[in-house]
């Protein structure tokens, strides 16, 4: 089956599945698996109209589920409500709510599509017992599907969003209709709320009212708050979302995307620690869940994203063994014949381990790394970036010079198709040309050179679109600014620091790279407080810095040795 690009920012790690899940159940069956039990959800409900507790206890589950984004679950949540109240209305919205698009897959197969409109219709049928805003809710979703479907539904996306600010119109009172109003104008603009120049989108403004008056009708509304942090997280200011973020952390304890979400918006403002931690909680919970139910569709690739999140922190925290050790595990657990058939989006998140090892300056762990195996162009193409990054690092030029020849002509080869997360592909390799002929400059002694194609690296790589991790994993600017520290540049790699701290706030590489800038400049009281702050960073770290990128093994200060806290710092690599 071929696949749609969804336009998320839950890189390449929701498409992998987008062609794998299966909705969970039917309404011609909608008897749950005989397992099903309430998971620890929080306490958020939303009473409906049935005297049948055990269909309430089932609605809300399924309505949390539905705002945490396991879209499986929530159906055998809502299927479990109709089948102990077959007459509530509201179960059978939730069954065509959750087979709907979202932003992390806006498309829709022909099973979701049957099952979304046959769920509605009978939602239609049970309405007269329904309340005012659950008959207008019913309605709204009436907007957002046909049957048959068309081939492209994006009119049926901006209907239901129009119908759905109507409902928010005639209910200001009611935070979920606000939450699920807001959602629907997403869902128009999947990971698109903010310009390149920071200014929001047609509809942004809309938005963030909306998750705002939701909020304040109901402070820990799930749903709201996790909408927040993805409203906010690409914005010019992401530290908006901080209190939703801390919110959000213990909410919903068997949700791990909800416990995971707010490391979105630590990466955002610098809070490195409490993103790994927030993925080590999500990871605990994905283990409770698994332990629990064996249908894991869709939902697998947020559970991914939870270790892939992991392992971008701990790159940046200095964590050496947790990131590759969690890398490593998350590309185990990709089938193989999965990824060869959904290379166009599956292949680029193989490159993982391979990024992790440059992270870290491991040169002949990448030489000695099997090659990608036959068809996988973009995987294959990378190697080549590695394996010359490597070879310069370790002054092997020539060897360098072949596999940046080999890399060159790697990337014709990859498909336009092919995409890494939100990007193509092909535009995120782009960036490894200059970086790569930066390197090979720098052993060459060509320190101009090789800060000129670096800047055309930072160049290409600040024209990406918006991931989270970010699809360039190690920032350009770290190696430019170890090159121009290492050419006695420091003001231009001051400068170049600072705004990768702006880009990354609080990573300790950037914060070394910066002190030793500001030491070289005699600006020591300057250097001596970055320097506090990159020991306060760097605290978990498991990996000593010289630098701020191992390509450089270490940057030259002017300072007399032992003459500060800096110098006094720099230890070789534990």
């Amino acid at each position: 089956m071929k696949v749609a690009r969804p336009v998320l920012s839950v890189p390449l790690l929701v498409a992998l599945v987008s062609v794998a899940a299966a909705p969970a159940s039917t309404p011609e069956d909608v008897a749950p698996p005989a397992a099903w039990r309430p998971f620890e959800l929080g306490s958020y409900t939303r009473p409906v109209s049935t005297r049948v507790a055990e269909a309430q206890k089932a609605f809300d589950q399924g309505l949390v589920w539905a705002f945490a984004f396991n879209h499986d679950e929530a159906e055998r949540a809502f299927a479990e409500s109709a089948r102990r109240d077959p007459s509530l209305a509201m179960a059978w919205w939730g069954v065509a709510l959750v087979n709907g698009p979202h932003i992390n897959n806006p498309v829709m197969s022909e099973a979701q599509s049957r099952k979304a409109w046959d769920a509605l219709t009978k939602a239609r049928a049970l309405a007269p017992g329904a309340s005012e805003v659950e008959k207008a809710l019913i309605e709204a979703l009436g907007a957002r599907y046909a049957s048959p479907p068309p081939p492209d539904r994006a009119p049926l996306d901006a209907a239901y969003a129009k119908a759905m600010l109507a409902v928010r119109s005639r209910f200001p009172a009611d935070a979920d209709v606000a939450t699920l109003a807001a959602e629907a104008l997403m869902d128009t603009r999947p990971w698109d709320q903010w310009t390149r120049d920071g200014k929001p989108q047609p509809g942004t403004a809309e938005v963030l009212a909306g998750l705002e008056e939701a909020r304040r009708l109901a402070p820990d509304h799930p749903g709201a708050l996790h909408l927040t942090i993805h409203a906010l997280e690409a914005s010019p200011r992401p530290e908006r979302a901080t209190e939703a973020a801390d919110r959000l952390r213990a909410l919903v304890p068997d949700s791990s995307h909800l416990v995971h979400m707010p490391s979105h918006i630590d990466v955002r403002v610098g809070r490195w620690k409490e993103a790994a931690e927030a993925n080590e909680r999500a990871m605990a919970a994905d283990r409770r869940y698994q332990g629990r139910t064996g249908q894991i569709g869709f939902y697998r690739i947020y559970m991914a994203h939870n270790a892939h999140f992991l392992a971008y922190t701990a790159m940046m925290e200095g964590r050496r063994e947790v990131a590759l050790a969690t890398a490593t595990g998350v590309v185990a657990g990709l089938d193989p014949a999965f990824v060869e058939e959904n290379a166009a989006f599956a292949d680029a998140f193989l490159t993982v381990v391979g990024e992790a090892r440059k992270r870290f300056g491991l040169w002949k762990e990448i030489l000695a790394a099997k090659a990608p195996p036959e068809g996988l162009p973009v995987s294959a193409a990378h190697a080549h970036f590695l394996r010359g990054v490597a070879h310069a690092a370790l002054g092997e030029v020539a060897e360098a010079k072949r596999e940046r020849a080999a890399f060159a002509a790697a990337l014709p080869k990859v498909p336009k198709e092919f995409y890494w997360g939100s990007n193509l592909a092909a535009d995120v390799l782009a960036v490894g040309l200059p970086y790569l002929d930066g390197e090979i400059a720098y052993r060459l002694g060509d320190h101009a050179g090789a800060v000129e194609k670096l800047r055309e690296a930072v160049r290409l790589e600040d024209a990406l679109k918006y991931d989270e991790p970010p699809a360039w994993t190690v920032p350009s600017r770290h190696a430019l600014g170890a090159i121009l520290l290492d050419a006695r540049r420091p003001a231009e790699a001051e400068a170049v620091y600072r705004e990768d701290l702006r880009t990354y706030p609080g990573n300790g590489w950037s914060l070394r790279g910066l002190a030793t800038a500001l030491e070289m400049q005699k600006k020591s009281a300057e250097a001596a407080a970055v320097e506090e702050r990159f020991t306060a960073a760097w605290a978990r770290a498991d990996t000593s810095l010289e630098t701020s990128c191992f390509c450089v093994r270490k940057s030259r200060s002017d300072a007399p040795a032992g003459t500060s806290a800096l110098a006094q710092a720099r230890t070789t690599r534990r």
